[in-house]
């Protein structure tokens, strides 16, 4: 206790409470006063000097050390890549397919009679190199032997089997053709490509009928559309709307003995075809061809086209607007000036018409001269139609 009291006595008051009754200065003065090193001595208690930095490092945690796992003897060993497993994978190639028709890259949107120019790349097979047993000619794999057609009517008819009732064809219609179907396929500016086959017989593995929809350029025929997905797939065409289409597999469809269909790898470039539009129309001089020019540029629009939409109805309106205009203007605002060439082409075999200038994505028609016009006639009264 008296250990105690004498210690008490030792510390002696502190500076601040001294300066703060004697001190006439104001309180923020004697605050910065009595905070500095020259008020406070180096052996205050109440203050002590700052502590220097730690310099130790922060030691981490040892790793748990992992509990060894009890081998299993049932247990297969891990697969490796042994030279026996790559001759057997190569052996299998290349691919061979029993398809009896070209192979290339789009088949709605690839007219085979036209030969291109000249190409944009060497003839690299798009399948693979040694991945199919036939050649690339740039545009197509041509089949190497012709195909029996007969034997090949009968097959597709035994797949097919007898025809769908009206009941049944309501209710796979009712099934498949709402927005929300799972097995859907999505056509765009392609059309029909190589792949797409592929994809239907996927969805046919577990679905009879699978749902596309279609947009963009292939929309402007859509009985191309339909030919070419009945024909390469095998299939029926069960339901059509606009750009709606139902494909029925067949009653007699086994996934199993499904057509090999190699895919191709990646998408050949375009090849160069000849020009579309020349400098001087058939039938016309070249004023006459700069005045139609300049009277389809200064015409209103007879409709306006959007980018991947569908268009149906485009050449019905065209043919219809030749029976009063001579030229027609089609508005294709961000549309792209591919697509506009490829609506150009199509419109040119379809209503027919001569397409005279494509410019700040606008396409001028021409109807052209008697012979164009009694092609639309004879358009008009066809069955198709």
């Amino acid at each position: 206790m008296r250990k105690l009291l004498q210690w008490r006595s030792s510390v002696r008051q502190p500076q601040n409470e001294t300066l703060l009754l004697s001190s006439p200065l104001p309180l923020f003065i004697f605050r910065f006063l009595s905070h500095s090193p020259m008020v406070q001595e180096a052996d205050d208690i109440y203050d002590p000097p700052f502590s220097p930095a730690r310099t130790q490092t922060l030691e981490l945690p040892k790793p748990i050390p992992k509990i060894a796992r009890k081998k299993n003897k049932n247990r297969s060993p891990p697969k490796s890549s042994s030279p026996q497993n790559e001759s057997a994978a190569a052996a299998k190639l290349p691919v061979k397919s029993d398809l009896p028709f070209d192979f290339m890259y789009s088949y709605s949107e690839n007219n085979p009679r036209i030969e291109p120019i000249g190409f944009r790349e060497k003839k690299f097979s798009p399948f693979g190199p040694g991945r199919l047993d036939r050649k690339w000619t740039g545009t197509r794999a041509p089949v190497e032997k012709p195909a029996d057609l007969d034997k090949l009517a009968a097959e597709r008819n035994r797949i097919l089997g007898h025809p769908l009732s009206d009941e049944e064809i309501s209710d796979l219609v009712e099934k498949y053709r709402h927005n929300d179907c799972s097995r859907q396929i999505n056509l765009g500016r392609g059309g029909v490509t190589h792949n797409t086959l592929s994809d239907i017989h996927n969805h046919w593995k577990k679905a009879e009928a699978v749902r596309i929809k279609c947009s963009g350029v292939p929309t402007l025929d859509m009985d191309n559309i339909c030919f070419h997905l009945q024909e390469k797939s095998g299939g029926q065409i069960i339901y059509r709307h606009l750009n709606i289409l139902l494909l029925y597999r067949g009653r007699n469809y086994d996934p199993e003995n499904r057509p090999q269909i190699p895919l191709m790898l990646w998408k050949p470039l375009a090849p160069i075809y000849p020009k579309l539009v020349k400098n001087i129309a058939d039938g016309l001089s070249f004023e006459q061809t700069k005045e139609m020019r300049n009277r389809g540029l200064n015409s209103q629009p007879l409709m306006k086209l959007t980018r991947n939409g569908v268009y149906v109805n485009v050449v019905e309106k065209v043919r219809s607007a030749f029976e009063t205009e001579e030229v027609v203007r089609l508005d294709c605002a961000h549309v792209g000036v591919n697509d506009c060439k490829k609506i150009g082409v199509k419109l040119r075999d379809l209503v027919p018409c001569v397409p005279l200038l494509f410019k700040d994505e606008q396409i001028i028609l021409w109807r052209g001269n008697g012979v164009v016009e009694d092609a639309i006639e004879t358009a008009k009264e066809s069955p198709c139609n």
